[in-house]
Order: C-alpha cells, then sequence, then structure tokens
C-alpha cells in the first residue's frame, strides 16, 4: 500500500473536502440526473450528459481521496524531534547566496501543496535538496533555469 505524507491539517482538510463531496455534492448531481431525465430523450439532452459528466469527476474524486485517506501517514511536525534539521512539516527559511533573497516554504504532502502560499510539496526538487540539511547548511537546487545554491536560514518546527 503506497503512503502518502500528509501535515493533520492536510488531513483534515482531505477529510472536509470528502464530508462535501459526499453529503452536499453527490446528492446534488443526482438530483440534477433525475432532473435531467424527466425532460425525455437522453441522446440529445445537453443538462443530463453534464451532470453524468460531473458525476463521474465527483466519482474519481472520491475514489482518489478515499485511497489517500486509507494510506495516509499523517505526521506532526510539532512532535518530532527538534533537532533543527529540515524534515517533513517543517518551516524552513533560505536565501539565494546569488542575489541575497530570502524564501521561506513549508514542506508538506502533495495534497497539500501551494507554491503561492509558500507551501512545497516533500516530492519537489526545492523540498528534497533541504531534507536532512540543518541550520547553516547549503543546498544546490537543480532547477529549470541551473542549478542554485541556497543557504538555510532557520528551520521552524510546528
Amino acid at each position: 500500500m503506497q503512503r502518502y505524507p500528509m501535515t493533520p491539517q492536510g488531513h483534515a482538510a482531505l477529510e472536509a473536502e470528502l464530508k462535501q463531496l459526499k453529503s452536499i455534492d453527490r446528492p446534488r448531481i443526482t438530483a440534477s440526473i433525475a432532473e435531467a431525465r424527466e425532460h425525455g430523450d437522453l441522446k440529445e439532452n445537453a443538462e443530463y450528459h453534464a451532470a453524468r459528466e460531473q458525476q463521474g469527476f465527483c466519482e474519481a474524486r472520491i475514489r482518489d481521496i478515499e485511497a489517500k485517506l486509507g494510506g495516509a501517514q499523517v505526521i506532526d511536525p510539532a512532535t518530532l524531534p527538534q533537532e533543527g534539521r529540515v524534515v517533513f512539516g517543517v518551516t524552513v527559511v533560505i536565501e539565494n547566496m546569488d542575489t541575497e533573497e530570502e524564501k521561506q516554504y513549508k514542506i508538506v504532502g502533495d495534497d497539500e501543496a501551494d507554491f503561492k502560499s509558500g507551501k512545497i510539496s516533500v516530492n519537489s526538487p526545492i523540498a528534497r535538496g533541504l531534507i536532512g540539511k540543518s541550520k547553516g547548511d547549503e543546498a544546490r537546487i537543480e532547477t529549470p533555469r541551473g542549478v542554485v545554491e541556497y543557504e538555510i536560514m532557520e528551520v521552524v518546527y510546528g
């Protein structure tokens, strides 16, 4: 079974989405399908086909979330030994050694990643290059524009 690392917040968000899909979206889509069926000929009924397509997307997302929750490995960084190393769930402040530009990222699971809000996937090149390093260490990260060197300025747990 594949394991999906996620923070407690990411796990709660997936559970909330699953509840929304099962208790609100699924019944609404079922009602839309029933209503569209009442309009007669299903071959040329665009509402029916749109509702069926929406139902397919909804059911696929439900299966996807259930699989991820079933294989969830919830990791709370606040409970980890705080040795100052970059691990899953921490927030890390890094400085580009060429431009001296600082960036802050929280390392999270794939479903939680949102680059614009500073959350990067544990499987991203940046996170993979930082994992295991400590404050003051340098990391060489392969980016689309070439290798970039960063210095780890701060590691925050929790």
